[in-house]
């Protein structure tokens, strides 16, 4: 049974999409990363896939086993006092049988929303077909509803990011889409790849339903994507790039130099261990 904190947790993780102001999720990959995000004051933590997979010693895409997956949100969940919602990418699962159990796993974990994305990994990230994405959006808010916790649904359509069909025909399907998934459960639909000011506009505009954007540099900044409607926006792996990108930058230069010189830390050793001192 759900405990009243996970529960009051996914109420106010709903709560917080309801724009404006919108809700600004940096993407975190372990417990450090979270409590540094939790730290600078923002209300709720999202997972990224990649940043988890890469952070067990695994590629992207479903290739981390799925029991890795599950221990490694519930430790960002135990780091940390906020909502936390999880990227489970197309949920590890080819059954509703299986995304039920792997739904619940992750619920078990802690944590109180999910990321749920049309691709298939196991076919070249071929999207689905809307029927059967429908559904697959139905059996994870069924699964919240049996555990007891209604967990908040981000819908991931892939459209944009596989660059399917004509700029117009694209926009009609990936609005088609979203309310095909606002319909069958979902709470807010995440266009992957869709960047263009105008086109976000209009596709809040025609979804009518919380949308969630990817923050990245040459994007607008949150004021503009506020002004266009969106309802939240993520980092996706980019956080946890710059960081591995500064690891391999150091370790370079410390291989080059052999010096140490580059090694002064950002972060002291007390801070880091206030992170950690509840």
């Amino acid at each position: 049974m759900p405990n009243a904190e996970q529960i009051r947790q996914a109420e106010t993780l709903r709560r917080l999409h309801r724009a404006p102001p919108l809700l600004l999720l940096p993407n975190a990959w372990d417990g450090a990363s979270a409590r540094i995000v939790e730290d600078a004051g923002f209300a709720a933590i999202a997972t990224t896939s990649g940043g988890v997979a890469w952070s067990l010693g695994y590629r992207d895409g479903e290739t981390a086993p799925w029991e890795e997956i599950v221990a490694a949100t519930a430790r960002i969940v135990r780091a940390v006092g906020v909502p936390v919602t999880a990227d489970i990418e197309a949920g590890y699962a080819t059954t509703s049988e299986a995304l039920m159990r792997h739904v619940a796993d992750i619920v078990e974990a802690g944590a109180v929303g999910i990321n749920l994305e049309d691709g298939m990994p196991e076919d070249g990230m071929r999207v689905r077909s809307t029927a059967a994405a429908v559904e697959r959006i139905a059996v994870a808010r069924e699964t919240g509803r049996r555990l007891g916790v209604p967990i908040v649904i981000n819908a991931r359509t892939d459209l944009y990011l596989r660059n399917e069909g004509d700029d117009a025909a694209r926009f009609a399907e990936t609005v088609a889409r979203g309310k095909a998934y606002l319909a069958a459960g979902a709470d807010c639909i995440f266009p992957i790849g869709l960047s263009d000011p105008a086109v976000i506009g209009d596709f809040v505009a025609a979804v009518k339903g919380p949308v969630n954007v990817m923050g990245r540099k040459g994007m607008p900044d949150v004021a503009m994507l506020e002004k266009l409607g969106v309802a939240r926006v993520s980092t996706a792996t980019f956080l946890t790039l710059a960081t591995m990108g500064l690891t391999r930058q150091l370790v370079e230069g410390l291989r080059d130099s052999r010096s140490f010189d580059g090694l002064g830390a950002t972060m002291s050793y007390p801070d880091a261990q206030r992170l950690f001192s509840r």
